[in-house]
C-alpha cells in the first residue's frame, strides 16, 4: 500500500470515533495541493479530509496558528469543521463539505455569480468579529522569504529586488493610509474556494491572520485571472455598492503586491524542490505580471488614491 494512504488511516484509526475506518469501509480520493498531501476520505457515515503537511513548510508556516484560526473562519460560518489536529506536526482532520465544486479560474469565469459569492463570503469573514493569530504583515515576509531564499542559496529572477525598492512608495502609502486590520485568508488561491451554487466556503488556513482585507480581494482576482467585470462583480457584491477610488486602489496595488511575495513564496518551493510543479517557472511568471502592473501609468494613481 502507498505510504502515503497507510499514514491516512494511521491518522483516523488513532482518532475517538474513527477507529474502524479502513480500506474496506471508505473511499479513498487523493485531492490537490500546492504543498501538502490531502486526500478526500469517503465514508457512509461522514466524508473528512486528512492534511499532511508536505516536506520544508514547517519553515514558513505556523501550524498552531494555523489551527486557532481555522476554528475561528469555522465559527464565522464560512470553512469546515476541523475533528482533530496534532499541530506538532501539522496534521489536521476537518469534515468535507459535500456538494460543492472545487474553484478553478476557468469556473470563476463560466460558473454564473461565482465572483459575488465570493465577495460576500470574504465580507462574511472580515467582518465577523473574530481576531486571527498572527499578523500578515507584506514587507516583514518578504524580508523573511528573502533570508531563507538566502539561507538556501537560491536564485531570485534578474531584477526581483530593484522592483521591492520601486514598491517602496507603496509601502509607505499603505503605512501611512491603514485600512482597520481583520481576519484575512491572505492566501486565496481559487482552489481554496468551494462553491455549492449559494454560498461559497473557504478552506486552507497556513498563511492566514489579521491583514488589510483588500487583499484577499485583490489576490483572488489575480488568483482567478478575474477580467474587470468579474472583478467588480465581486467588489460590488463585497461592499453592497461601487467601490471607491481608494478601494479600488487598494485593491489594484495588491494585486501587484501578492505576485511579488508568492514569487518568493514560489521561488522557496523550487529551492526544495517540490515537485507538484514547475515553481520557477511559476515564479517567473507572477514576477513578470507584477512587473507589468507595477509600471503601468496609472499604477501611481492608485498609489495617490488611497493617500
Amino acid at each position: 500500500m502507498d505510504t502515503n494512504i497507510d499514514k491516512v488511516f494511521s491518522i483516523l484509526n488513532n482518532i475517538k470515533g474513527y477507529e474502524k475506518i479502513s480500506t474496506e469501509n471508505s473511499n479513498l480520493k487523493r485531492l490537490g495541493g500546492m504543498t501538502n498531501i490531502v486526500h478526500l476520505v469517503e465514508t457512509e457515515k461522514i466524508n473528512l479530509i486528512v492534511r499532511i503537511p508536505g516536506k520544508g513548510t514547517e519553515d514558513y508556516i505556523n501550524r498552531t496558528f494555523e489551527y486557532n484560526n481555522a476554528m475561528a473562519a469555522w465559527r464565522a460560518g464560512i470553512s469546515a469543521e476541523i475533528i482533530w489536529a496534532d499541530v506538532e506536526r501539522g496534521i489536521m482532520v476537518s469534515k468535507a463539505i459535500n456538494a460543492i465544486e472545487t474553484m478553478t479560474p476557468n469556473l470563476f469565469s463560466t460558473r454564473k455569480g461565482s465572483p459575488a459569492r465570493a465577495g460576500l463570503a470574504l465580507a462574511k469573514l472580515h467582518n465577523s468579529g473574530e481576531t486571527f493569530d498572527f499578523r500578515f504583515d507584506l514587507f516583514n515576509m518578504i524580508d523573511e522569504y528573502l533570508k531563507i531564499l538566502s539561507s538556501k542559496n537560491a536564485e531570485l529572477p534578474d531584477g526581483y529586488h530593484d522592483i521591492v525598492d520601486a514598491a517602496k512608495p507603496v509601502k509607505e502609502a499603505l503605512i501611512a493610509n491603514p485600512n482597520p486590520l481583520a481576519p484575512c485568508h491572505c492566501d486565496p488561491l481559487c482552489e481554496n474556494f468551494l462553491d455549492d451554487g449559494n454560498n461559497m466556503w473557504i478552506v486552507d488556513w497556513e498563511y492566514s491572520g489579521m491583514n488589510d482585507p483588500m487583499w484577499d480581494l485583490g489576490d483572488l482576482s489575480v488568483e482567478a485571472g478575474m477580467d474587470e467585470n468579474q472583478e467588480n462583480e465581486m467588489l460590488i457584491a463585497y461592499f453592497g455598492k461601487e467601490p471607491t477610488a481608494a478601494q479600488k486602489g487598494r485593491v489594484i496595488i495588491y494585486k501587484a503586491m501578492c505576485d511579488l511575495l508568492w514569487t518568493l513564496w514560489g521561488l522557496i518551493q523550487h529551492a526544495d524542490k517540490n515537485p507538484a510543479e514547475d515553481f520557477w517557472a511559476y515564479s517567473i511568471e507572477r514576477f513578470e505580471r507584477c512587473k507589468r502592473l507595477m509600471q503601468k501609468s496609472e499604477f501611481a494613481d492608485h498609489i495617490n488614491a488611497i493617500k
